[in-house]
């Protein structure tokens, strides 16, 4: 009989870990990216061609991502979970392809000399992925993601000299709104 109830203590364990929902969304990491997007705006802006520009916004995102990862992993072990199952790992699984096919539309984009939609297209397919991954999380975070959406569709109509400024709204604005909301409300 203990064998029996354990199996089924672990089964009810699994089941309810694979219906909760990613809480590890990290509030003041989500405020740290805001906040090196806005540096890395005013340093883009003094770029002198667009791969320059481009290059500084690379830069950001690589600096963005290892914050997030950071505070994730930080948050996620300070409550005892793992970002790496249930759904953790189905946020991760729904928010990353938009950005893989970003990264892709940015190459061809460069290729066609047409780097003033970058923007557009960055915040569009950023907040597909934050929509998508946000499904699996607390439901502020798909509004944080539809908010990044409807700025890469402004972005895409917009004059391409708007590309830095409207980045510098979403990446650096969105994240500091929505990541002091997520740290006030969920914690860290």
């Amino acid at each position: 009989m203990d064998d029996r109830a354990r199996d089924n203590l672990r089964f009810i364990r699994e089941t309810m870990e694979r219906a909760g929902s990613f809480t590890a969304v990290p509030g003041w990491g989500g405020v740290a990216m805001g906040i090196t997007a806005i540096g890395a705006a005013v340093i883009a802006s003094r770029q002198g061609t667009s791969i320059g520009w481009l290059l500084t916004w690379i830069g950001e995102a690589v600096v963005a991502v290892a914050i997030a990862i950071w505070t994730t992993f930080s948050k996620a072990r300070e409550v005892g979970g793992s970002i790496l199952s249930g759904p953790g790992r189905r946020f991760v699984y729904s928010f990353v392809p938009p950005l893989f096919a970003g990264g892709l539309l940015t190459l061809m984009l460069v290729r066609a000399g047409a780097t003033g939609a970058i923007a557009g297209v960055w915040l569009l397919l950023y907040g597909t992925g934050v929509v998508t991954g946000g499904a699996f999380s607390i439901r502020i975070v798909p509004l944080m993601g539809l908010c990044f959406m409807v700025l890469g569709a402004v972005a895409l109509f917009c004059p391409a000299s708007w590309g830095n400024i409207l980045l510098a709204a979403g990446f650096g604005g969105f994240h500091i709104l929505f990541g002091a909301i997520i740290a006030r409300k969920y914690g860290g």
